[in-house]
């Protein structure tokens, strides 16, 4: 095949992925020097289309890039009231107490939001700035110069027939050029990955861990609505089967974000991630909160789980990775947007420094320096030793040992050291011999629904006849090898019903898929690639 002729733009700086962390990037690129040529590329269909994120956001990310954010009209419209923490068991709840839990873990002045719409406004100042922005512009490829090093993406590939010839309507994209390259794809982002095995950026560090977070948005009853409520519980339905938890935060409008968090670190493959979600609104509580409100939106997504010591090194000459494509969630807050935006600040005024000093094409050592000596490394050292102590120990042990560490990390020492996590959560699965099925309920269609029902309410959409972004390394794996040993655990572990085997073939409907790269994490023969689809497609979140 003749090799494709693309028209190609330059510019100072290209940034993948319209998040928080890239545009915060585009953001203080441009309060550095309006004069800077930046550009953000989003897969989405519009900004915020791939972000269903009722998130509790600590604001201090955004005082720090937009200070007078309140007066410009963000989109934090209520704050935290109080917090609640529970001890689930199936019919009853224990009240943990706030007092002896580390100052970290207060919500005092943060704020119930849609990153969605937070992720709309940031693009609005970035756009007001002169960035340049554009959705549906889908990443499919890295550039690389004649020295090795990141020098662009290709953006906008369309009309690739499903076997991946060229068709009719056929467009071969643009190559986007940039001095520096960010990519803040969020969490298993197929560009980062590329990036990470190519320079070998996981060399010394911890495998990262994921957990897959599900979320619901439902209007409920007037009389049970207490806006900017957050509890968290723990426990039931998950018991011994898998780490985890939920959330429920109650924003304006009647509204309540029900989120539901399983580790993927879980061993038996009988496991049904989307069914614990389910399940876990029958509880009394929940399901008192719900009756007689309604559903109006689902989606899940992976989370970064590792933590301080997953953290990949984050550049390479030419690339920086930001926000989630690295990991900086805080699992115990469960909070990561504001570490984003830092991370995008500090990018910014490292390439900035930069370019000022006529350099291009290198690594930005200074931002992985800032990362992890500055507020995010402070962040995150703090907690580092919560999520393998979870892992090794279980949930009671966990809460007291990572409660005295978290503690202790305060006063400026632990007395553990830095723990390390060991396998990957592929590895991590075991074979389906050595557990027993595990038997859910069948949803009821009023406060629990199945996955295709509950896919709709995502507005997720892919062209059909495009190639499937779910790529197969090996097309006889999952019937010769995962069927036998694991039971073909992506029946279960997929929350849009993506998998299937039917008459003994293994299927896959990619067109369901809410982009959550749960396959891509847990297969346990790591055969599932996740790649971009064509740009547009995907979920379509609601602008609530």
């Amino acid at each position: 095949m003749a090799e494709i002729e693309r028209e190609t733009m330059e510019y100072d700086v290209v940034i993948v992925g319209a998040g928080p962390a890239g545009l915060s990037a585009a953001i203080r690129l441009k309060q550095l020097d309006p004069e800077r040529q930046v550009v953000v590329l989003e897969k989405g269909s519009e900004v915020g289309a791939h972000i269903l994120s009722g998130a509790v956001l600590d604001p201090c990310g955004l005082d720090a890039l937009i200070p007078d954010w309140k007066e410009k009209g963000a989109p934090l419209n209520t704050p935290v009231k109080d917090d609640n923490f529970y001890m689930l068991g199936e019919a009853g709840k224990i009240r943990i107490p706030n007092f002896p839990m580390p100052p970290l873990m207060n919500n005092h002045g943060n704020y119930i939001v849609s990153m969605g719409n937070v992720c709309r406004w940031m693009a609005e100042q970035a756009e007001e700035l002169g960035v340049e922005i554009f959705p549906g512009m889908a990443c499919s490829e890295i550039v690389y110069g004649d020295d090795g090093s990141v020098k662009g993406v290709v953006a906008g590939e369309f009309g690739k027939e499903a076997d991946g010839s060229h068709g009719p309507n056929y467009e071969p994209g643009m190559e986007l050029h940039g001095k520096y390259v960010f990519l803040s794809e969020g969490v298993r982002g197929s560009l980062s990955k590329e990036v990470i095995a190519k320079y070998d950026l996981s060399q010394g560090k911890e495998p990262q861990k994921f957990g897959l977070g599900m979320k619901e948005i439902w209007e409920i009853d007037p009389a049970k609505h207490k806006e900017g409520s957050v509890t968290h519980t723990m426990g039931w339905p998950l018991g011994s089967n898998a780490g985890g938890g939920s959330f429920i935060y109650h924003l304006e409008n009647n509204q309540v974000y029900v989120g539901f968090v399983v580790h993927l670190n879980y061993r038996n493959p009988h496991l049904f991630p989307y069914m614990e979600f389910q399940r876990f609104k029958h509880h009394p509580m929940v399901a008192e909160l719900l009756k007689g409100g309604k559903r109006v939106a689902y989606g899940a997504r992976a989370i970064s789980e590792g933590g301080f010591q997953s953290m990949p090194k984050m550049v390479a000459p030419g690339v920086a990775l930001l926000g989630c494509s690295v990991g900086m969630v805080n699992v115990p807050r469960i909070k990561g947007n504001h570490n984003a935006m830092f991370s995008g600040k500090a990018a910014a005024e490292a390439a900035h420094a930069a370019i000022e000093g006529g350099r291009s094409g290198d690594e930005l050592s200074e931002y992985e320096a800032e990362v992890r000596t500055g507020s995010i490394g402070e962040d995150l050292k703090k907690v580092r030793n919560v999520k393998p102590l979870w892992s090794k120990y279980g949930l009671l042990a966990s809460l007291m040992l990572g409660g005295v560490d978290m503690w202790t990390n305060t006063l400026g020492f632990s007395l553990f050291g830095t723990l390390k996590h060991g396998k990957t959560d592929a590895e991590a699965t075991e074979q389906a011999s050595t557990h027993k099925p595990i038997d859910y309920p069948k949803p009821d269609g009023k406060l629990s629904f199945d996955r295709l029902t509950n896919v709709s309410f995502s507005m997720t959409n892919h062209e059909e006849s495009q190639p499937a972004h779910l790529q197969l390394k090996d097309a006889n794996i999952p019937m010769s090898v995962n069927m036998p040993k694991f039971a073909e655990p992506a029946q279960r572990y997929c929350p849009a019903g993506v998998y299937e085997v039917v008459d003994d073939k293994f299927v896959i409907n990619f067109q369901n898929c809410v982009h959550c790269k749960t396959c891509d994490i847990k297969d346990p023969s790591q055969n599932i690639n996740w790649v971009t689809p064509q740009g547009g497609d995907g979920p379509n979140y609601p602008n609530m």
